[in-house]
């Protein structure tokens, strides 16, 4: 016969049976447990960042003589480390003795700067100078000498400092500041003067050898002949402005330079010259040059005095006068040569209202707009100091000359083919003119 088993109740079978939590209770059980475990994992993280163990000293330590100096400084350089950061900071101690305690501080920079890539002179461009670190140490500053020790040794230690942790590597540097004899990093400078001087000499040379050498055409240059001429023809005089600088000024010697060689026209062709100045000193060395250029053309007795004068000391009083004197005697041809300033314009709008051939040369970039506008041509810039090469035809102005038209057009084509190689990546050419 069966046995019976007793029914139990409900409730009773319920609590009973074992529990199995339902899918959205497991879920959101999950999401209360998960922000908690990651709050964790950070403020762990943050805690083993705030150790000892996290600040890891670099593995390459070393000083040597800084090259290319005067002996006053040593470098020192080492790897970077994985705890480089922005709050972390490398140390570096500097004792005379090997043993000493190392208490004085050379130097002190972030963890994340100072690196090889500073100094190219030294390293180059090398991809891989961004993995040490760089930093130039002068000895007589830190102990305040007053006279530096060639001799002496001088020792270093590096620290590593978080905020509140410090590692001192155990390795300890040395090496001794001595003075360089030649500036290696200026061997690029020296080379292209070498280079310049070679083809100044090559063409004094040519130019000896053939008086006649080609030179480019400057258009105001060539224009003198014929302004001259036109005097001449016209029985009017000439007239020489200078600028308003004394002889000190390089842009005044070139124009009486300038002067000289219009004289020494203008004693060949019976012609009349008329210079104005404002300084007395130009006014003297502008009358002996005219009379050397009248020597010169063996015409003694044409040359008059009289005709190199002052006008004024001031600059609108003598703007007025210049002024005063186009209006009067209409000259055949204008000549402004020299350092102009606001009278630039006042000078050249008056000659050209008399009907003048003008002919202007400045290296006052500010007036060269209104001489440009106002005169039928204009001296550019250097173009004023190759005028009297140009008119004189001496073999070693006429060489130099030449030389620099050379070496500007060389330049044009190193730029041209330094940019195009930059665009690809390969910038070696522009590294050989950088400036150190």
């Amino acid at each position: 016969m069966a046995k019976i088993i007793p029914w139990k109740s409900m409730r009773e079978r319920v609590v009973t049976m074992p529990f199995y939590p339902s899918k959205r209770t497991f879920v959101r059980r999950i999401c209360l447990v998960a922000p908690v475990i990651f709050l964790a994992v950070i403020f762990h993280t943050i805690a083993l960042a705030q150790t000892s163990t996290f600040l890891m000293p670099p593995a390459e330590f070393q000083a040597f003589d800084t090259p290319n100096d005067a002996g006053d400084s040593i470098s020192l350089t080492w790897s970077i480390s994985p705890s480089d950061a922005p709050d972390v900071f490398y140390v570096v101690y500097i004792d005379k003795d090997k043993d000493g305690a190392f208490t004085a501080e050379a130097a002190r920079i972030p963890s994340n700067s100072g690196y090889r890539t500073g100094v190219p002179e030294i390293y180059g461009y090398k991809k891989g100078n961004g993995d040490y670190h760089y930093v130039q140490i002068f000895p007589q500053k830190v102990f305040h000498d007053e006279t530096p020790d060639r001799n002496q040794t001088y020792y270093f230690k590096l620290a590593i400092l978080g905020d509140s942790t410090k590692i001192m590597l155990s390795a300890v540097a040395s090496a001794t500041a001595k003075g360089n004899w030649i500036d290696t990093k200026k061997i690029n400078n020296f080379v292209i003067m070498v280079i310049l001087c070679a083809i100044i000499l090559h063409f004094i040379v040519h130019a000896r050898r053939s008086p006649n050498m080609f030179l480019r055409k400057i258009a105001g240059l060539d224009a003198v002949d014929e302004a001259l001429g036109r005097a001449t023809e016209m029985g009017k005089p000439v007239l020489f402005v200078h600028g308003l600088t004394g002889m000190g000024s390089i842009s005044t010697i070139a124009a009486t330079s300038i002067l000289g060689r219009i004289a020494r026209k203008i004693a060949d062709y019976d012609a009349n010259l008329k210079v104005v100045n404002n300084d007395p000193i130009v006014m003297s060395v502008s009358q002996e040059v005219v009379k050397e250029s009248y020597l010169e053309a063996g015409r003694p007795d044409a040359y008059n005095q009289d005709n190199v004068f002052l006008v004024a000391s001031e600059q609108f009083p003598y703007v007025a006068a210049v002024g005063g004197i186009m209006t009067r005697e209409k000259p055949a041809a204008n000549f402004f040569v020299g350092y102009f300033y606001a009278e630039a314009l006042i000078l050249a709008e008056t000659g050209a209202s008399t009907g003048a051939i003008q002919i202007a040369g400045t290296d006052a970039y500010t007036q060269l707009p209104f001489f440009i506008t106002t005169c039928d041509y204009t001296l550019i810039g250097e173009e004023l100091y190759a005028a009297s090469a140009y008119l004189s035809r001496e073999p070693m102005l006429m060489g130099t000359l030449r030389a620099q038209d050379v070496g500007k057009g060389v330049l044009i084509i190193i730029l041209i083919l330094g940019t195009i190689l930059a665009s690809f990546g390969l910038e070696f050419i522009t590294r050989l003119f950088v400036a150190v």
